[in-house]
């Protein structure tokens, strides 16, 4: 969505000991991209499943996901298909205001590392995050090492 979440995950698993990165989208990367209730589903069960798998790992002690998630029911529905015996889940959302949302999103744009239809997408989900019951970290004029910093606090 452009707050810099996967960036910043990246920088948050660097800086966590014994930690691993599931970015959601990596779950439903596919061309053509299809959003039906079948793909939806899919996505959450192979984010539940592999969130799952690095729970069960002796080897993890920070398990981090990044995923668009706009919903409470998303949210809901992951840690419920959550083992959390001796786990300990955060949730957090990264926010921005909406003129560096969109100044953010326009760059990348024009760096042809988006495209166009992401802008009115990404802007029509802001006030989603507000409803969320999540710790809200805003992310303007901010480093990603202060925010993956904030995070690692939590």
């Amino acid at each position: 969505m452009g707050v810099g979440k996967t960036t910043v995950c990246q920088q948050l698993k660097r800086k966590l000991p014994n930690s691993v990165f599931l970015d959601g989208d990596w779950c439903w990367d596919a061309d053509p991209f299809w959003v039906t209730e079948e793909t939806k589903k899919m996505v959450l069960e192979n984010i539940c499943f592999l969130l799952n798998q690095f729970i069960q790992c002796s080897v993890y002690d920070n398990i981090i996901l990044c995923w668009v998630m706009h919903q409470q029911e998303i949210i809901d529905y992951i840690v419920e298909q959550l083992n959390k015996t001796d786990c300990k889940i955060r949730t957090i959302s990264l926010t921005a205001k909406e003129s560096e949302l969109r100044e953010r999103l326009k760059k990348d744009i024009e760096e042809g590392k988006r495209t166009e239809d992401i802008l009115d997408r990404s802007i029509e989900r802001l006030a989603c995050y507000n409803r969320l019951s999540t710790v809200k970290i805003d992310t303007d004029k901010r480093s990603i090492e202060d925010i993956a910093e904030e995070i690692a606090k939590l």
